[in-house]
């Protein structure tokens, strides 16, 4: 019989886990500072993540409604709460700053907004804020609860509350939206973009898989076809590095939705795809610098505390996974090798 503290464990673990996927694990903090900015940003990032979760979860929305949601929170974060996409002296008095000059090389005229910036920030909020850390924490999970609501209709009303209070915080807080407004314009179009983005969320079904269709590829090609688009991302500057960034991302989007109507797909190429991003991430903070000035010494324990937490983020829901899988298919088990191990992985 599940308990309750069972049932409201994985949306704990969500609740942490998108707070630091987004603000930490590509090196903005260092290890002191990683607590305070979990604890703090929780309600808003890991409150927006299992909104999300529980909504396409509960609609039947599948992996493309969860990513539009996604791209549609860092819209609303971007654009709304904290305006960053629209305030050009956002980082000025970060390690960032210099960063500026690179993103006006993309200004889209008549709105004030940089589409380098548009492609890292909302990009970045697909990826590590929403959709990593809800990957990562469904695996751990048995197919029975994987897509199954976590919460009732109380705990839905008590997620909201959280992130329209830590939204709240962001956009008054002198360290959030930093005294800017955007314009009535500005505030329109981010609003707009981000509706338009929840209506194709919503009216997203998937398609049921195949028999005949092709054996889906092996989750390695899927991580790696992730791993490329998000790295490839931010390789070149200007113009040019938007339309590779864009073409990177349709390829892996188009790759993905046909992979995932083939016969074999399952929750070790979502696992794949998740958590590509979030090493991919923690491979760059070593050469990211921090928000704030830190000590070489102690912007190296941060790095190396990043990988370490991220493989051991990854590690532990791919090993999760593994067991959950045995259990569910007793007849898949093999002879069991030496110390009580399967003698060769399940299928």
């Amino acid at each position: 019989m599940t308990t309750k503290r069972s049932r409201l464990a994985p949306a704990i673990a969500l609740l942490l886990l998108a707070p630091w996927a987004a603000e930490c694990a590509w090196g903005g903090f260092t290890l002191a500072g990683m607590p305070f900015v979990v604890l703090v940003l929780a309600p808003m990032y890991g409150g927006a993540a299992l909104l999300i979760r529980e909504t396409a979860r509960r609609l039947g929305l599948g992996w493309p409604g969860i990513v539009a949601l996604a791209a549609a929170f860092g819209v609303v974060q971007a654009g709304l709460v904290d305006q960053s996409l629209f305030n050009p002296g956002f980082l000025a008095h970060t390690e960032f700053a210099d960063t500026q000059r690179v993103a006006e090389a993309t200004m889209v005229p008549g709105l004030g907004f940089s589409a380098r910036q548009v492609v890292d920030y909302v990009g970045n909020h697909v990826a590590l804020s929403i959709c990593g850390p809800i990957a990562l924490v469904e695996s751990c999970l048995g197919a029975d609860r994987r897509l199954r609501p976590w919460l009732g209709r109380p705990g839905l009303v008590v997620v909201a509350l959280l992130w329209l209070g830590g939204s709240l915080l962001v956009f008054t807080d002198d360290g959030g939206r930093k005294n800017f407004l955007a314009t009535p314009t500005q505030l329109a179009f981010a609003t707009a973009v981000a509706l338009a983005l929840i209506v194709a969320a919503l009216r997203h079904r998937p398609r049921p898989v195949s028999p005949d269709t092709p054996p889906a590829p092996r989750p390695a090609w899927v991580g790696l076809v992730v791993a490329v688009a998000y790295a490839g991302s931010g390789l070149v500057s200007g113009w040019p590095g938007i339309g590779l960034a864009l073409a990177l991302a349709g390829i892996a989007a188009v790759l993905l939705v046909r992979w995932s109507r083939r016969a074999g797909w399952g929750q070790r190429h979502v696992l794949a795809a998740g958590s590509a991003s979030l090493l991919v991430a923690a491979a760059y903070a070593y050469v990211v610098p921090t928000y704030a000035p830190a000590t070489p010494a102690a912007a190296l324990v941060g790095d190396v505390a990043i990988s370490a937490i991220a493989l051991a983020l990854v590690g532990g829901a791919w090993w999760r996974l593994r067991r959950v899988s045995c259990r569910a298919v007793p007849g898949r088990r093999r002879a069991a090798g030496p110390a009580g191990r399967p003698a060769s992985p399940p299928a």
